[in-house]
């Protein structure tokens, strides 16, 4: 089922690549689509996480293992409405998320990584990339999990400094506003 639902996502945004996307500007023609580190979600049963890349996206995808063709479904599944947007946790991070529909794949969410791909030289960086967003996503460094797994310090209040006020002489009076406009002078004014 998991091979079948990736193979699925990887030809519905071929299609797309060769219909609607075609002849776009964004389109970085060394790269392709290419579904990389799906797997099941351990926090939400039922889901796979993953990236996609294309040639005009690098995506993170919470995809639903079954497809959700309909509003109802996808609801019930607890997915975005297409076009919303949340923060849901993936491993130690949080990130936004926006509600999606293809019709050949259903309801699924997004979270752009990249956008335009302009700035990988080829389809093996790209990959790359979105393999190391994976591992970093399902195993994150010792020292971000020890950070994120320790209770959130207290900050501590720095008293700011009070700003000095500009000395007398340099102080500068202004006439009125209905003085100004009126023509008529500061009397502490120097005359000009």
């Amino acid at each position: 089922m998991l091979n079948e639902r990736i193979e699925l996502l990887e030809r519905t945004f071929r299609h797309i690549a060769t219909t609607r996307m075609a002849g776009v500007p964004v389109l970085h023609a060394p790269l392709q689509v290419r579904a990389v580190g799906f797997a099941p979600l351990p926090e939400a049963p039922g889901w796979l996480c993953g990236v996609l890349v294309t040639p005009w996206f690098m995506n993170l995808l919470r995809l639903p293992l079954q497809p959700l063709a309909d509003i109802a479904s996808a609801s019930a599944a607890g997915c975005l409405e297409v076009g919303h947007d949340l923060q849901r946790r993936i491993g130690s991070e949080a990130l936004y998320f926006v509600g999606a529909h293809e019709e050949r794949l259903g309801h699924f969410e997004q979270c752009s990584l990249y956008s335009p791909m302009f700035h990988f030289a080829d389809q093996a960086a790209a990959v790359a990339t979105a393999a190391e967003v994976m591992k970093l996503l399902r195993n994150p460094p010792a020292a971000q999990a020890a950070i994120s797994s320790s209770p959130t310090p207290t900050p501590i209040a720095t008293p700011m400094p009070s700003p000095m006020p500009a000395p007398p002489s340099a102080q500068v009076t202004r006439p009125a506003r209905r003085g100004f406009l009126l023509g008529r002078v500061d009397p502490t004014s120097t005359g000009r």
